[in-house]
Order: C-alpha cells, then structure tokens, then sequence
C-alpha cells in the first residue's frame, strides 16, 4: 500500500490541485492505517479491516497520552475513502470506497457578534498609535469581508484594492474566489497604509520584536497567533464575555449576511465554502430571524 500512497499524494497535488498541507495531512492519516494494518496489499482492505481500524483509531493515544477527537478520526476515514476512490478509478482491486461510512459529528454551536458587538469592540480601538490604526484596519476589514485569518496575514499592499473595495484571494484548496469591502474597511486599511512610513510588501506590519514570522524569512509580517490576540485582548476591553477569536469575525459576517436576507448560495461563494453543507451551520443562527419573516409574509385566517 505504502508505494501507492505516494501515487495518490502526487495525484492530490498534481490533478487534484489540493495544497501542499491538504497532502501533508492526508500522507499522516494514511500513514496511520499502513502502520495499523502493516502495509496490508490493497486487494486485501475488507470492512472487517475497517472495523478493525476505526476502534484502533478510537482508542489511539499519542504521546502526551491524548486521544483522537471523533472529527479527527472522521478525517483519517475521509482520506482512507479518497485513496480507495483514486484505486478505484486506476481499476485497481481493493474495498469499494462507499463502504466506508463516516461518523456523525455533531458541529459545535457558532459563536458569533452582534452588529452592536462589532461596534463596541472598535471603539476600544485608540486610532493614535500606527499599531492601533492596524488594529482598527485587522477588525474591520475581517468583519467586512469574511476572511480566513490565514488569508489576510497573507494579504501584501498590492492585493487589496481600496478604490474598487473588491480583489481575488487564494482561499483553501489554492482556489481563488472574489472578496468585497465596505468603504469603512477599505478607508480603515487606507488609513493604516498613510501612517506607514515603509516600503515593505505586507498588508499588516508586526511591531514586536519577538514576531514568529521573522523566522521564516518574511520579514515583519503579521503572524495568524498575533492576530488572535490582538482581537482577544479588545474582546475583553469591550467587557465581551463569549470566546472571541478572528474566526468569530468571519461567523459575524456570514450571520450578518444571512440575516439581511442573502441566500445561502452566494454565502457559500463569499466564505469559499466548496461545500454548501459546511455553510449550512449558519442556518440555525439566523432561526430567530424565521419568526419576522413568517409574521410578514404568511396570511392570517382572520
């Protein structure tokens, strides 16, 4: 099995166009099942094998002694499912892919800011420093777009188009997808830029000199870890007691959306969701908003 792991990694990178961390994990969830079954010969992988694996996988400790969460284990099943649908496509003998059945994960409830919320977070924000008016820019150009905090630490200055409030970003799965900015973001991000008195390409400067990111070779550019604390710490300025991370921002904005009235589809294509069902965890959030609708347009017997 184990030669043709690596013909299936190749094929995710190459004709699958998935990045380099998607196969990275992949190889470490079907590096796990050559080593459970020790590198078993495909044509051999029965459901008894599988059921094998996924107790194995539900009693896993690693070294710290932790187990593996259910959404973890639903993941090296995910992978298993796709090296056997890649088999099954070269007409290579093995289990058939459908076979293998996922676990039900129940999703963990979304937490996300009211619009009123997104205001007093801001206004803890002092526009009198040059890392203040990032901080302002971070904010409100997350809550306005809907970006992965991944994707716009990556941001440079000539990305973002402040004049048109549009631009292209390389989201998940190396997809590029359109992103829109209201004109208080982009003038915000503009703000920031005027302050600025270097040339460097990043969006987001950090101003620390303990910035993880120098090591890597970008110089000065803002680190994800960076971004989660900088939101946490004007979460508590603004006495906002639920968990609030950059991740919350885009939950915020997909939940202002929806609860505006933008359909689930156009969501899905803003968040660069390749799935519609992955957007479907906002539906229940705007359920209080079903009530308003329902008294508006259903007709009364009386």
């Amino acid at each position: 099995m184990s030669e043709l792991l690596l013909d299936y990694i190749e094929h995710l990178e190459v004709e699958g166009g998935r990045s380099a961390k998607t196969a990275e994990n992949y190889t470490l969830y079907l590096e796990r099942f050559v080593e459970f079954t020790d590198n078993i010969i495909v044509d051999k992988i029965t459901s008894e094998v599988i059921r094998k694996y996924r107790l194995w996988l539900n009693r896993y400790k690693n070294d710290n002694d932790g187990e593996l969460a259910t959404i973890t284990q639903s993941y090296h099943l995910i992978a298993l499912r796709g090296f056997l649908t890649y088999l099954s496509k070269r007409d290579i003998a093995s289990l058939s892919p459908e076979k293998i059945e996922l676990p039900k994960i129940s999703r963990k409830q979304v937490t996300f800011l009211h619009y009123d919320e997104v205001a007093r977070l801001l206004d803890t924000i002092s526009l009198e420093s040059e890392d203040g008016l990032r901080d302002r820019a971070i904010i409100e150009l997350l809550f306005s777009s809907g970006l992965r905090v991944s994707e716009l630490v990556n941001l440079n200055r000539d990305h973002v188009n402040t004049k048109r409030r549009e631009f292209m970003v390389r989201g998940k799965g190396q997809k590029d997808r359109p992103v829109f900015i209201g004109e208080a973001a982009a003038g915000r991000v503009e703000d920031y830029l005027a302050a600025r008195l270097d040339n460097l390409p990043p969006l987001f400067l950090s101003y620390s000199r303990n910035n993880t990111a120098m090591t890597t070779g970008d110089y000065r550019r803002l680190s994800t870890r960076s971004v989660q604390r900088i939101i946490s710490k004007y979460a508590k300025l603004a006495g906002i007691t639920k968990h609030v991370s950059p991740h919350t921002m885009r939950h915020s904005y997909a939940t202002d959306l929806l609860m505006n009235g933008a359909d689930l589809r156009s969501v899905q294509v803003m968040l660069g969701h390749s799935n519609i069902s992955t957007t479907q965890v906002y539906t229940h959030v705007t359920d209080e908003h079903l009530r308003e609708v329902y008294e508006k347009f259903h007709s009364d017997t009386e």
